[in-house]
C-alpha cells in the first residue's frame, strides 16, 4: 500500500529536478503553514512532517531538512492558499489531493490537539483542490486512525 502511494504522489519525471524542486518547497511551504495555523510548531508536528516527506512522498531526507529550514524561516512571509492550491490543482492528481488532505490532518493532529484555526485551515484548502467535505471527513478519520 505504502509502494501504491509513493507511486501515486511522486512527479511525472523524476529527472525533472526543477518540478521535484517545486513540489518539495511547496509541501513543506503547506504543511507548515498547517502546523504554524495555532501559533506554535512543535517537535511532534515537524517529525510528522519529515516523515511524511520522506517515507510518503519520496524526498531525500537532506532536501527535507534544507527546505523545511528555510520554509520555517519563511512562516511569516507565507504565500496565499492561492497559490499553493493552484501549483497543487494543475499537478497534482485528484488521489494525490485527497493523499496530501490526509497527510495536513495527520500533522494538525499529531500535537494531541486541534485548534479551530487548524480544521478551518484544511476546510478551505480541500474547498479550494476541489475535495468533498465528505473525502475530506474520510481523510480525517483515516488520519485519526494512523494515530
Amino acid at each position: 500500500m505504502i509502494n501504491l502511494l509513493k507511486n501515486i504522489l511522486k512527479t511525472t519525471t523524476t529527472t525533472d529536478q526543477k518540478t521535484d524542486s517545486k513540489n518539495l518547497e511547496l509541501l513543506c511551504g503547506l504543511m507548515i503553514e498547517a502546523a504554524y495555523t495555532d501559533g506554535n510548531i512543535d517537535e511532534t508536528e515537524l517529525n510528522k512532517i519529515k516523515e511524511s516527506l520522506v517515507n510518503t512522498f519520496n524526498e531525500d531526507l537532506n532536501e527535507v531538512n534544507d527546505v523545511l529550514d528555510q520554509a520555517i524561516n519563511n512562516k511569516d512571509n507565507s504565500k496565499s492558499l492561492h497559490s499553493y492550491t493552484s501549483f497543487i490543482n494543475k499537478n497534482f492528481t485528484n488521489e494525490k489531493k485527497l493523499y496530501l488532505i490526509q497527510t495536513l490532518w495527520e500533522i494538525v493532529l499529531s500535537d494531541g490537539k486541534l485548534d479551530d484555526f487548524e480544521s478551518n485551515l484544511i476546510r478551505r484548502l480541500a474547498g479550494l483542490l476541489y475535495i468533498s467535505d465528505v473525502d475530506s471527513g474520510n481523510a480525517r478519520k483515516r488520519a485519526l486512525n494512523k494515530k
